[in-house]
């Protein structure tokens, strides 16, 4: 699976941004997917997991009820929907797939074996 994130951007604080991630690969239905970032000299951090067929889906504390993260697999893409902006949701933001045929959602980063590039999302003060 190799994974190409785009959308972030320029947002002022309370704005929303919709993230994409595309996908390759016939696997893609096959992978639970999730959403990490980085803020500068920062570790990276979860943000959201989706399971394979999109039904279960989990949130980090700290975008709960602001962040949606979706996937059409029809379409090979998930998505992270992000509302009510934060400047501290400034970061490189990464879509991320498990390995193939595993269900359980994971917020470990080291679970996720296939990586994007990452986009940049900044949030204005």
């Amino acid at each position: 699976v190799q994974l190409q994130a785009f959308g972030g951007g320029l947002v002022p604080a309370g704005g929303s941004l919709r993230l994409s991630c595309a996908a390759s690969g016939r696997t893609f239905s096959s992978s639970v997917m999730g959403w990490f970032r980085q803020a500068p000299g920062k570790e990276r951090e979860f943000v959201a997991a989706i399971t394979r067929n999109g039904g279960n889906t989990y949130n980090a504390d700290s975008v709960k009820g602001r962040f949606t993260i979706s996937r059409d697999n029809a379409k090979n893409m998930v998505y992270l929907q992000m509302n009510s902006l934060k400047p501290e949701d400034t970061a490189v933001y990464y879509c991320a797939a498990r390995v193939e045929g595993l269900e359980a959602l994971t917020i470990r980063a080291g679970n996720y074996v296939y990586w994007g590039q990452g986009t940049q999302v900044t949030v204005s003060s």
